[in-house]
């Protein structure tokens, strides 16, 4: 309901926009979360090199994924997976190659930044003992793109059924984030990225790359796009140059 209500008021802003502002401001970009530091300072990049600077809008892939399926008026969709590409991609939205894998990351166990334990990531590890009474927070595990790595990772280690039914789910990684933050959860999965973006948690362990699909963030242009900055935004985040800047926030090469 707050997702909702904050992307009612995003479009209600650029549909109230005068036109003569429509043509000057940035792209609309609809991005995964998790991008939210990485892709704020490349848009102030490419706003400091003399262009109009993109609107980002941040939320969970699959909420985003739905709402351009549902006509939300964007330019560019950065998603942390790819099956919600293809889910965009199947409703013919994106504009023909456009399309590019962008970025990797890895899947972390995340605790407060206070606490001493250690956990490795491995078949059968004790997931849910160190849980004690609480619960573990993740995104939504059957719609986000985080939290389906993380069950598929808890699924691969053999622990998932010994948590399944001790979940703190989310409507995306930042906000299972801040469950943790908050000390609503004693333990959360989130991205290496968003762990080295909070100092309230620290990494407690590292998933094996193997026990879950590759994290992969493709980009591509929407079909409907007609502002003009959009594809050169998209060619720029792609660029060496843009992929420094999210290498400097701990994105990977996919």
């Amino acid at each position: 309901m707050i997702l909702l209500r904050r992307l009612f008021l995003f479009l209600l802003l650029l549909g109230l926009a005068p036109a003569a502002t429509a043509a000057e401001r940035g792209p609309v970009v609809m991005a995964a979360a998790s991008l939210q530091e990485a892709l704020t300072a490349a848009a102030d990049v490419w706003a400091a090199k003399g262009h109009a600077r993109p609107l980002l809008s941040f939320a969970g892939s699959s909420a985003l994924a739905r709402q351009i399926v549902a006509g939300a008026p964007a330019d560019l969709f950065l998603s942390a997976d790819e099956p919600w590409m293809d889910a965009v991609g199947k409703a013919g939205l994106l504009r023909p190659g456009t399309r590019a894998t962008l970025l990797g990351n890895r899947l972390v166990l995340v605790g407060p930044a206070s606490g001493r334990l250690r956990l490795t990531p491995a078949p059968g590890f004790p997931l849910a003992r160190a849980l004690g009474g609480g619960r573990l927070a993740l995104a939504d595990p059957d719609a986000v793109p985080a939290g389906k790595y993380a069950k598929a990772a808890l699924t691969a280690l053999g622990v998932w059924r010994g948590v399944a039914g001790r979940l703190a789910p989310a409507e995306n990684v930042r906000a299972a984030l801040a469950l943790v933050e908050h000390g609503a959860a004693p333990l959360g999965i989130v991205y290496a990225t968003d762990a080295r973006a909070s100092k309230r948690v620290r990494v407690v362990g590292v998933f094996p790359a193997s026990s879950h699909p590759p994290i992969r963030y493709p980009v591509a242009l929407l079909k409907a796009s007609r502002h003009p900055d959009a594809m050169g935004f998209r060619n720029f985040l792609a660029s060496r140059e843009g992929r420094a800047i999210f290498a400097r926030y701990g994105f990977s090469a996919p």
